[in-house]
């Protein structure tokens, strides 16, 4: 699964839903980030990789979802470090004919006053649709963020930066470009699909006149409490998705993940540029294989997703280890030895997908797959040079498909009183 975007590991210790669950309160940023990393796999652009995501809980009891918090007035925007959530809508906008930089503003003004409230677990009653009335915020968050295309149609072509020039073609690419790019891109998670849906609904609602969705998809993971421990959760092939993901605590973490406080262009401080792609998962091929031949595949054990050189799921992969036959361990074309970033001159992203399944095709198909969201300070360092080597020869592509494709520039995160991106449209 060639993809630089799936996991995180949660360890018992790392495990904030099941706290802020016990005590009823919400839960402090910093034992927030402590769960954000992880491992997976990449799913790249041409090529293909599909990550690896972790369990966004491990114990925590349903009932108690909804009581978990998150703020939206923070450093770097919601949805990037927090723990992955159950449920997820990725969507595009297009600025309608005409529209330009005092809409955009406008529009972004309102979006952030939305996410600010409903992630306060607030609700108009006047005009709401009631959908998640019942519900508590169930660690929702909404991310915002622009596209290569926004600043032309704002007059901020002198704002726009290089880092997100268009991404270069892969191989292994069949791109629907309908279903790709867009001016404006909004992440939505949360751990209850109908506060999920009702933020969605919220976000298209205020878009009014000034925007009209472009694409739009739904994602999902494993629920708090689905297993008897946390643990690193699957992807569809059935894979431990997320074991080596950058760890907030890394000495180096913020400053590949983020753009910082003195970087170019200067309304980007604290912000992240996200790469989105929908991988399909060739799931009929991939499940016609051996367990055995699908762990040479990826390069790790499918019972616990341990490195085939020995170990548990956190072990140093051995990449020099063969067997009594003087074969490597780990196959050379392995998806695991291909993305691991001391393979890849140190480049890394933080992998935050959800999987898809959007129906079965006439031929009895599945379309099923990863939604890959990865971030990184500059994606000429991180997503592009990991791609390119799995566009290689990367033995997971011809069991995944690279369908749709985007990349975002997501400004830091609003102070009080302010809205995402404001130093962008008012600066």
């Amino acid at each position: 699964m060639a993809d630089p975007s799936l996991s995180q590991t949660l360890t018992p210790e790392e495990e904030p839903r099941a706290e802020s669950a016990a005590s009823g309160a919400g839960i402090s940023r910093r034992r927030l980030l402590g769960t954000a990393g992880a491992t997976g796999l990449v799913l790249g652009a041409a090529g293909g990789a599909v990550g690896y995501a972790s369990a966004p809980s491990g114990a925590t009891p349903l009932t108690s979802v909804g009581a978990t918090k998150l703020p939206f007035h923070v450093k770097h925007q919601p949805g990037i470090t927090d723990p992955l959530q159950s449920r997820g809508h990725l969507l595009a906008f297009d600025l309608a004919p005409g529209a330009g930089r005092k809409e955009a503003a406008a529009l972004l003004r309102r979006w952030s006053d939305t996410a600010r409230r409903l992630m306060a677990g607030e609700f108009d009653t006047a005009g709401d649709s009631d959908v998640a009335r019942d519900a508590g915020p169930s660690s929702l968050t909404l991310t915002f963020g622009f596209g290569h295309s926004f600043f032309a149609r704002t007059g901020l072509e002198k704002q726009r930066p290089a880092a997100l020039d268009p991404l270069p073609a892969f191989s292994s690419d069949r791109l629907d470009r309908a279903r790709s790019d867009g001016d404006l891109w909004v992440q939505i998670g949360a751990d209850d699909a109908l506060v999920a849906f009702h933020a969605l609904r919220a976000v298209q609602k205020d878009a009014g006149a000034a925007a009209r969705v472009r694409w739009q998809m739904n994602g999902f993971n494993r629920s708090p409490g689905a297993t008897a421990r946390p643990m690193t959760t699957r992807n569809l092939m059935g894979q431990v998705d997320g074991t080596r993901n950058p760890k907030p605590e890394e000495p180096d973490f913020d400053e590949r993940i983020f753009v910082p406080e003195q970087g170019e262009p200067s309304w980007m401080a604290n912000g992240s540029y996200v790469v989105v792609r929908r991988i399909r998962m060739l799931l009929d091929d991939w499940e016609k294989l051996s367990p055995r031949e699908q762990e040479g595949v990826i390069g790790r054990r499918k019972a616990d997703g341990a490195p085939l050189s020995g170990g548990d799921e956190t072990t140093e992969m051995d990449l020099e280890k063969t067997d009594a036959q003087g074969n490597l361990v780990v196959p050379v074309n392995a998806h695991a030895r291909i993305t691991r970033p001391d393979q890849n001159g140190g480049a890394a992203m933080l992998r935050r997908p959800f999987s898809y399944h959007d129906g079965i095709d006439a031929d009895g198909t599945p379309d099923a797959g990863l939604l890959f969201v990865c971030w990184q300070a500059d994606p000429l360092r991180g997503f592009v040079p990991v791609q390119r080597k799995l566009d290689r020869g990367d033995a997971l592509t011809p069991f995944i498909r690279h369908e749709t494709s985007g990349l975002f520039a997501v400004p830091g995160g609003a102070a009080e009183g302010e809205y995402v991106g404001q130093a962008l449209l008012e600066g």
